[in-house]
């Protein structure tokens, strides 16, 4: 039931706000109630400490008679005054009992006092209107008790009551003094203020639960899409996208998921031209080895011959073992099994000797060379068997993709901490649109075969791979038609004290 990311988050929201329905209704009842009864008892302390001033000044002056004869003497003089003490307090009551606790005068606010007493608020002492025991035996050691309460029994529901003890100077408890009222007035009043907060609360979550369900579909919804489209993807389908619409995260999301899915169709495509390449690669070289073979063995070639075919048949098997080299380094890259030791080296002297070995191919092509460093040695600190398959791969396609009689150069240059290699050629160059991709595994930019012929376009995702562990940035440049610049950044460094040879730098690894 809980699976689907909508129903959680209609669930979450419900109960948060239940919650917190349930919390304002709380929270309010218990501050109003509180303010009720903290303004009622200060009313009622008030009114009970006066009327036993009251009380107290007026039966001294009566004479020596006891207190409950004082009450029945002096009721219709003490009725007046709780009722003018009681005005501002809505239905407040006041009870005055004797020393037994019998109820003898009943008075307060208009109306509410009748209950108990009848419209004079007069109590005869022998009816049943009395305190309970429990209640006298605590005011003999207490002379003060408030509280809401039932009081044992003597009212029907809860009131706040404050009630004064009236004692003698031998501490002997002649009467007391009662004020008390019900809650009726703030008990509606919350009734109907819980009733409004849940009525507005319960629309308004009608309202937000609209609102959450075109917000959560608007969430849902790209990522349903992305769902589909990730079978689709396992199932070899790379050309589903996922519409895009607005500018939020959510939107934001599902470009970089169609970005993704683009590089992912793109690495299908790579592979797949990859093991085309790989095949072919494989099967030309194997096929001419083997029908060479076959021919000399069987006496087809002459003797005068066979050295050729064998020369022919020696080139082949390098090449396989140039593209078996390529692979085990792709896989140890990937593995992260291949390992580089930085050291100092002069960058310039291997470039030099690369530009020597490559002699041969620069004079078939009539190139014309140029070599530009900022001093004749210039030291770095990498893996100098990594930097030379990189410079030699550079330098290498370089010569591969020029034309004849077309500008050739190296150029070695010092930037800060820095030191800048380039390597130019005046050619095809590579368009705008494989740019991108020229260091991606498995691409060829000559996809027809025409100049590159052996390659299978592993050369610059090694390359790439080893810049970028040595912490350096590779980057390419081109002018489709005209001419293309390769450049990788090294970190400078001094030439080794211990060596003597200038040249290299490298007598020590």
């Amino acid at each position: 039931m809980f699976k689907s990311v909508f129903v959680k988050y209609i669930s979450a929201f419900m109960l948060i706000n239940l919650l917190s329905i349930f919390l304002s209704t709380s929270v309010i009842t218990i501050l109003v109630n509180g303010y009720d009864d903290d303004t009622k008892n200060r009313a009622l302390k008030n009114v009970a400490y006066n009327a036993t001033v009251f009380m107290v000044d007026d039966y001294t002056n009566s004479g020596e008679i006891s207190f409950a004869d004082y009450l029945d003497n002096s009721v219709y003089k003490i009725l007046p005054v709780f009722s003018a003490m009681s005005t501002n307090v809505e239905n407040m009551v006041i009870f005055v009992s004797d020393g037994e606790g019998n109820i003898r005068i009943v008075g307060g606010a208009e109306g509410e006092y009748e209950v108990f007493a009848g419209e004079d608020g007069i109590v005869d002492g022998n009816e049943s209107l009395k305190l309970p025991a429990s209640v006298m035996e605590e005011l003999k050691n207490t002379p003060i008790i408030s509280r809401r309460d039932t009081l044992d029994g003597f009212f029907d529901e809860k009131h706040n009551l404050y009630m004064q003890a009236l004692k003698t100077k031998d501490d002997r408890l002649v009467g007391s003094v009662m004020t008390c009222t019900i809650n009726r007035d703030i008990d509606t009043l919350l009734e109907a203020m819980i009733k409004t907060i849940i009525m507005s609360s319960l629309w308004l979550m009608l309202a937000t639960l609209i609102a959450v369900y075109f917000i959560t579909e608007r969430l849902v919804s790209p990522l349903r899409a992305m769902s589909k489209a990730s079978r689709a993807f396992a199932a070899g389908q790379f050309d589903v996208r996922v519409a895009v619409s607005g500018n939020d995260e959510v939107a934001e999301l599902a470009e970089a998921f169609n970005s993704m899915a683009t590089t992912m169709q793109h690495s299908e495509e790579m592979r797949r031209l990859f093991l085309a390449n790989v095949s072919h690669d494989l099967r030309t070289p194997m096929t001419t080895i083997t029908g060479f073979i076959d021919s000399i063995l069987e006496g087809v070639i002459p003797p005068d011959k066979v050295p050729h075919y064998l020369g022919v048949i020696s080139a082949e098997v390098k090449r396989l073992s140039r593209l078996v080299s390529s692979l085990l380094d792709i896989t140890k890259i990937q593995a992260g099994e291949r390992k580089f030791t930085k050291a100092p080296f002069d960058i310039c002297e291997m470039a030099r000797e690369i530009i020597i070995s490559s002699e041969q191919r620069i004079e078939d092509k009539h190139l014309n060379v140029e070599f530009d460093a900022d001093r004749d040695n210039m030291f770095v600190s990498a893996d100098r068997d990594a930097i030379h398959q990189v410079l030699y791969n550079l330098c290498d396609n370089g010569i591969k993709f020029a034309k004849d009689g077309g500008k050739y150069s190296i150029s070695i240059k010092e930037f800060g901490q820095k030191t800048e290699i380039s390597v130019f050629n005046e050619g095809a160059g590579i368009s705008e649109e494989d740019l991108p991709y020229v260091f991606d595994r498995f691409y060829k930019s000559d996809r027809s075969r025409g100049l590159d012929k052996t390659g299978v376009g592993l050369g610059l995702y090694i390359s790439r791979t080893i810049i970028e562990a040595h912490g350096e940035r590779i980057k390419v440049e081109s002018k489709y038609g005209e001419w293309c610049r390769f450049t990788f950044t090294l970190a400078k460094t001094n030439p080794p004290r211990n060596s003597d040879d200038k040249r290299n730098g490298d007598t020590q690894k």
